[in-house]
């Protein structure tokens, strides 16, 4: 359940009996065809289709992240990695006060890693608290439905081209496109990035069938659903 869709008393309600809450990571950053909040929209979906069965309620996503190599594309925010922890001790902070002691950090981006490592250190002086970071879209099983499908898949490319991370009348390439030198990439400023990376896709077809896309979205609900579970 969403707390946008709840006061502050139902939620002091729901901490009487439960202290597990989902906090959604996201970045806003180019996706070649696709919208620039693809991370935010599928960290905060995922999250709230796998804890409405189970009455977690599920923060708003924070939409900005870690993203430094698409710089230059335009609509693409990318915060400091001082700034990104120092907002994530403030939320933790703030949920350990109010009494959840179970949160899950469900990430949408992979450059919002670093956040492990800082949750590690955060743990060792709040003892009593129990928080865990979840990257969706490459949990075992999830990734596993991914490779069955299309095993050429990455960033900007159909793995990310869900029906709700569409635009409206926006077509992308038919053909698929060559993997990147990732490992080149890394060594580029954002400049030559944005030269290198054309479109932003970095490898594989742009769209697939809806079907093989709910089978994935089925797998990815289910697979974070077992993780709230066991909390």
């Amino acid at each position: 359940m969403k707390i946008s869709e709840m006061h502050w008393q139902q939620l002091e309600s729901y901490l009487a009996h439960d202290d597990r809450v989902i906090v959604p990571l996201g970045s806003t950053e180019q996706h070649a065809f696709l919208s620039l909040s693809v991370d935010a929209i599928l960290a905060e979906k995922v999250s709230a289709d796998a804890a409405e069965p189970l009455g977690i309620p599920v923060f708003p996503v924070l939409p900005f992240g870690m993203t430094p190599t698409f710089y230059d594309f335009p609509g693409t925010v990318s915060l400091r990695m001082s700034t990104y922890l120092a907002v994530l001790e403030d939320i933790l902070d703030n949920l350990r006060h109010q009494g959840f002691r179970r949160i899950l950090l469900v990430n949408g981006h992979g450059g919002n890693a670093p956040a492990q490592h800082f949750i590690s250190e955060w743990m060792v002086t709040h003892r009593e608290v129990s928080v865990q970071l979840h990257n969706w879209w490459a949990a075992p099983q999830t990734w596993a439905k991914v490779m069955a499908i299309d095993p050429v898949a990455s960033h900007a490319s159909w793995m990310e081209n869900f029906p709700w991370t569409r635009l409206a009348g926006v077509e992308p390439p038919a053909e698929q496109k060559a993997m990147l030198d990732l490992a080149g990439l890394r060594k580029m400023n954002p400049g030559q990035a944005r030269q290198y990376l054309g479109d932003g896709n970095y490898g594989g077809f742009y769209q697939r069938a809806d079907e093989d896309m709910h089978a994935i979205w089925q797998v990815a609900v289910a697979e974070l659903q077992a993780i709230l579970q066991a909390l």
